[in-house]
């Protein structure tokens, strides 16, 4: 809880995000991708809404060989930049059934 001008925020709804049943999740999953031998990419992802969709896509992503840290840009109801940093390159196929386990779907390249 934090106290901003005498009013203490709970921060228990995001009303932009269509969903109430999680906290705002901008910087959920924010991570320092910068590590030294490490490719980063960047994937979009539709129907997030929450933090708790951030936290199932970043674990289904995460538990890619070589993945090393993930970052997620949420925009709620819409489509969100996923930031995956890794040893290695990571094959689109991959990433995308480990977004559509999460129950997301990965928007294909424009």
């Amino acid at each position: 809880m934090s106290a901003t001008n005498g009013k203490n925020d709970l921060i228990l709804t995001d009303a932009n995000s269509g969903c109430a049943c999680c906290a705002p999740s901008h910087g959920v999953g924010d991570a320092e991708p910068a590590v030294s031998g490490t490719e980063s990419e960047d994937f979009l992802v539709a129907g997030m809404t929450c933090s708790h969709c951030v936290r199932s896509v970043t674990e289904e992503l995460s538990a890619l060989d070589g993945v090393e840290a993930v970052n997620v840009d949420l925009n709620a109801g819409g489509v969100s930049r996923v930031t995956v940093a890794s040893s290695s390159t990571l094959r689109r196929d991959d990433v995308r059934a480990a977004v559509t386990e999460a129950g997301y779907d990965l928007v294909p390249a424009e």
